[in-house]
């Protein structure tokens, strides 16, 4: 099409159906059923800079060393065991991609599922060759029934469908929404300390049918991943009910600028159990105002 062609039909579009980017505000000149500009989506990047190898964390300098094993570990995965294998994620949860996850999360835009389904594709295959069995459960973190009847559908489903149209070629990973439930409410975690936050989710989740997960090697996925109470929850039951092995991908991640133990000696640091620790325990004082708490509501 000739550019002048082109430049016309745009300016007709934005006469015909005046619209503007839901991100940034500036008209829409293109046709696109996702009402957000290419700018808007062009500054959504991966995250950058050195993150620990299993929960994704950012890393200081003063831990950013890979031990022998070729991992950099945070200062809390150096002290337990997490019941995931390792945790990624696209992007960092803030500006654009925050924005863009309300629109689907919070505002039923349904197009916003295909464009961070294919972030969430890229974020797996980072991961997939650690893969060991040649058949991968993906398992979307689950809704309470009266939410999802509220909401009318779980994000998480629906980006992890849209992911599997992009990443699944070789037909190596099955979406298997129905392996893990929310079989209570929760309250919101906003404002919640870390052992409220363990406790409100206690409980929360189960494997109806054990056998469809004992050995089976499960691709856990959500669409935010803030202090990481929820999946580590979800893969701990998981875990529990036979699972071999818990890998977890995220669209975005909470990153913080550090951990309150970095500079901690290894007397001080408090006693935390395997599998019952809080991924966000180092940023139990970050406030809700940065975006880190709010909308980890599920």
């Amino acid at each position: 099409m000739p550019s002048w062609v082109r430049r016309a039909a745009q300016s007709l579009f934005s006469v015909l159906f005046p619209s503007d980017c839901r991100i940034c505000g500036e008209p829409l000149l293109n046709v696109s059923r996702l009402p957000v500009c290419p700018e808007c989506l062009h500054q959504i990047g991966r995250v950058r800079g050195r993150v620990c190898s299993i929960c994704g964390e950012r890393v200081l300098s003063a831990y950013a060393m890979a031990e022998s094993d070729g991992m950099v570990r945070c200062p809390v995965c150096r002290r337990v065991d997490r019941p995931f294998r390792r945790a990624v994620a696209y992007g960092s949860y803030d500006d654009a991609l925050r924005e863009l996850i309300h629109l689907l999360k919070f505002n039923g835009v349904q197009p916003a599922a295909s464009v961070l389904g294919r972030m969430l594709a890229e974020t797996i295959s980072a991961i997939e060759p650690g893969f060991e069995q040649p058949s991968v459960l993906v398992v979307p973190v689950p809704l309470y029934k009266g939410k999802r009847r509220q909401r009318g559908f779980n994000q998480a489903e629906r980006i992890a469908r849209a992911a599997l149209k992009v990443s699944n070629a070789r037909g190596r990973l099955r979406l298997a929404p129905d392996i893990l439930q929310r079989v209570r409410e929760t309250h919101s975690q906003i404002g919640l300390t870390s052992h409220q936050r363990r406790e409100n989710l206690r409980g929360a989740f189960a494997v109806p049918h054990a056998a469809d997960v004992v050995g089976r090697e499960i691709l856990l996925v959500d669409d935010v991943y803030t202090t990481g109470t929820t999946v580590s929850e979800c893969a701990k039951v998981l875990r529990l009910a036979g699972a071999a092995e818990v890998w977890v991908a995220t669209v975005a991640r909470t990153l913080k600028l550090a951990s309150k133990y970095a500079g901690i000696g290894e007397e001080e640091k408090p006693a935390v159990s395997a599998w019952d620790v809080h991924e966000g325990a180092q940023d139990e004082d970050v406030s809700a105002g940065e975006g880190s708490e709010i909308l980890n509501l599920e």
